[in-house]
């Protein structure tokens, strides 16, 4: 049996993307003991994927926290890998190769054994980009991502008969890429006149965004902090629709099959990693700029 690890750090958008690859690197490796390399915010969701035999956590310490530092490498050196899938792709994780001792090596590390060598990488799509990598390093064919496996039990939310998901939150840091909660709360007005009530999913970050909008439309209900990835995958597949900054929950939401309208500004290009599925895409380089009447007409046709 053979050693494979997968590494995989984060965010939540390029993890659900890599679902697919996940998928294709198990079933090309089904005899072989299939190791994922991910973040403490991943490691749930990964341990229950039908994917992978053991799931390791990264710190990413920082340089100068050498006990850390330390305790990754062991962990990197624990095992002797015969191939390395390196689905990050960045500078730390490519730095790995080189800690790990230069196993064979899935990438772009400079010397690694399967470099993912196409020099337009950078402009392809997530989705299409991986699944090149992996075709230069012998997996052919790469499925779309299949989360049927992703489920909860959504009997403590009383669900009304029919909703609308929306998901007005996003980075803190990257503000530009929200479409203002006033917009929000107008659609969800709009919806509601025609019996259709707005489930509001967020964190505690995005509590303040939702909270106003739940004000503003009685019809709107904020689940703050109430939803993780399963409850998230639960409700899209019982949603009429949902609508939604581009931002995490909004790939694994496309990821279950709910139809969708995703909200992008000039701060991220939907060219590189806009979900996939039935998904409507609505850019302005100024989301305040883009008004309720387009993104409910964009609604109306997906319901």
């Amino acid at each position: 049996m053979r050693q494979v690890l997968v590494i995989k750090l984060s965010a939540l958008g390029d993890f659900i993307q890599a679902c697919g690859p996940f998928a294709a690197i198990r079933e090309h490796h089904r005899q072989d003991r299939v190791t994922l390399l991910t973040t403490r915010p991943f490691a749930a969701l990964a341990e229950a994927s039908p994917w992978f035999d053991e799931v390791w956590v990264d710190t990413r310490p920082k340089a100068w926290d050498v006990v850390g530092v330390l305790k990754l490498r062991k962990l990197l050196r624990r095992r002797k890998f015969d191939m390395v899938y390196d689905l990050q792709t960045s500078d730390r994780s490519s730095g790995y190769f080189h800690v790990m001792g230069g196993p064979p090596w899935s990438g772009i590390a400079a010397g690694c054994s399967h470099p993912h060598d196409n020099p337009g990488r950078d402009s392809m799509h997530s989705i299409e980009r991986q699944a090149e990598q992996l075709a230069m390093a012998g997996i052919p064919t790469v499925p779309p991502a299949d989360l049927s496996w992703l489920t909860a039990d959504l009997a403590g939310f009383d669900l009304p008969q029919r909703f609308v998901l929306m998901i007005p939150g996003g980075a803190p840091h990257r503000p530009g890429k929200r479409w203002p909660a006033e917009r929000f709360a107008a659609l969800a007005r709009r919806l509601a006149a025609d019996g259709i009530a707005s489930l509001l999913l967020g964190t505690a970050a995005d509590g303040p965004a939702l909270d106003a909008i739940a004000a503003a439309c009685p019809a709107a209900r904020a689940l703050t902090d109430r939803t993780g990835f399963a409850e998230i995958a639960a409700l899209a597949r019982r949603a009429v629709a949902a609508v939604g900054n581009d931002t995490g929950p909004m790939h694994l939401v496309t990821a279950v099959g709910c139809p969708a309208v995703v909200l992008f500004s000039a701060a991220s290009d939907p060219d590189l990693c806009a979900p996939r599925g039935r998904v409507t895409l609505l850019r302005r380089d100024d989301l305040a700029q883009l008004g309720e009447d387009e993104v409910e007409a964009a609604l109306r046709r997906l319901a």
